[in-house]
């Protein structure tokens, strides 16, 4: 064997994703966004429609044809996530995600887990619309929350806006429940609280 052969090309990821989905077109979506890969029912890509094309739920796991909602799917219902589903783009979990890193600074509890987020949008050119409150409408660290969100969501969309809403009024009912444990860990009693 000669030392100045050059090597035969290893096996690259692309090839064992396409070898176990059996579709180069799968495997190409499924490298931009792995996420794909939890919607194909037994690790294959479904049969694909009549027509061509199977046009897939926001959230990639089974055909919108199938799928009893709009949006995205969130591990907590209360906050309603829209997305426009496109390989490589961020969504609307993943901006909600990014977002427990803004903390407000009175209380020292993310946004997410205090309940001010009441929802986030992916536009079809892939800005974000939080729609948010604040603990009171007086509260002067509006500036403050969005400067935070600037910089959390940088790289992480291209543009964003928040939509600030009164609408329904923020109350202690709103904290999840980490929300809660981080507040009592803190100290705050919730028993204690006035009730109104």
């Amino acid at each position: 064997m000669s030392d100045n052969l050059v090597p035969e090309p290893a096996p690259s990821v692309f090839d064992a994703v396409n070898k176990v989905l059996g579709d180069e077109e799968a495997a190409r979506r499924v490298m931009a966004n792995p996420n794909l890969a939890a919607g194909f029912p037994g690790g294959r890509p479904a049969p694909a429609a009549a027509d061509g094309d199977t046009e897939m739920c926001a959230c990639g796991r089974h055909p919108k044809s199938e799928c009893g909602h709009e949006g995205e799917h969130s591990s907590e219902d209360d906050i309603p996530l829209k997305a426009v589903d496109d390989i490589g783009r961020a969504t609307a979990e993943d901006v909600k995600e990014a977002l427990h890193q803004v903390i407000d600074p009175e209380l020292g509890i993310d946004v997410i887990d205090l309940g001010l987020v009441y929802g986030i949008e992916i536009d079809e050119l892939g800005r974000a619309i939080i729609t948010m409150t604040l603990t009171t409408p007086a509260c002067p660290l509006t500036d403050l929350i969005e400067d935070e969100c600037a910089s959390t969501l940088a790289g992480l969309v291209e543009e964003f806006r928040i939509d600030w809403t009164w609408q329904p009024r923020w109350t202690m009912d709103k904290i999840t429940p980490e929300g809660r444990d981080q507040l009592a860990a803190l100290g705050f009693n919730f028993d204690n609280l006035p009730k109104y």
